[in-house]
């Protein structure tokens, strides 16, 4: 058996201006501020002497890993997204950026923000494009009816309201 996993696709290249400025506000903190606190603390433990057994000097330098490897990403992620600034010219229907409230036919109520898969977050009802709930959404007016294969089995939802920001 193998550890071998085939690298993550990257996801619709699509993002909201307020994701945007999240994933640079993550980009900034790590570079100007979190780095040069790892690079201090590493370079005190350094001169404490023994690395071989300097368990803050070997912790640092693995978190500057981490920083490093999670800047590269977002950089090289960050110049290949596109910030969707516009609204969709029919605002009747759900496109990418909608704010979509479902209702089942339980008639229980639930409120959902297309986004980019950088920006998913369930808790804030932000759910990916590439999702298979955003995807039967996409392109579906008011009061349509929306069936998803979900684990538990079929799901039925009603659009009963399409907002922009």
């Amino acid at each position: 058996m193998t550890r071998y996993r085939p690298p993550r696709t990257a996801g619709t290249p699509l993002i909201t201006p307020e994701g945007e400025a999240r994933l640079r506000a993550e980009l900034h903190e790590l570079w100007h501020v979190r780095r040069p606190q790892v690079t201090q603390a590493v370079s005190e433990a350094a001169a404490q002497g023994d690395r071989s057994e300097n368990a803050e000097y070997t912790y640092g330098k693995k978190m500057l890993r981490e920083i490093d490897s999670r800047v590269r990403f977002l950089t090289k992620r960050l110049e290949k997204l596109k910030v969707v600034h516009e609204r969709p010219s029919d605002p009747g229907k759900v496109y990418f950026g909608a704010w979509v409230t479902l209702e089942d036919e339980d008639g229980t109520q639930a409120r959902y923000r297309i986004v980019g898969p950088d920006e998913l977050d369930l808790k804030q009802g932000l759910i990916s494009i590439d999702s298979p709930l955003a995807r039967s959404l996409v392109g579906k007016p008011l009061d349509a009816e929306v069936s998803v294969e979900t684990p538990t089995g079929r799901k039925t939802w009603y659009v009963i309201e399409i907002r922009y920001p």
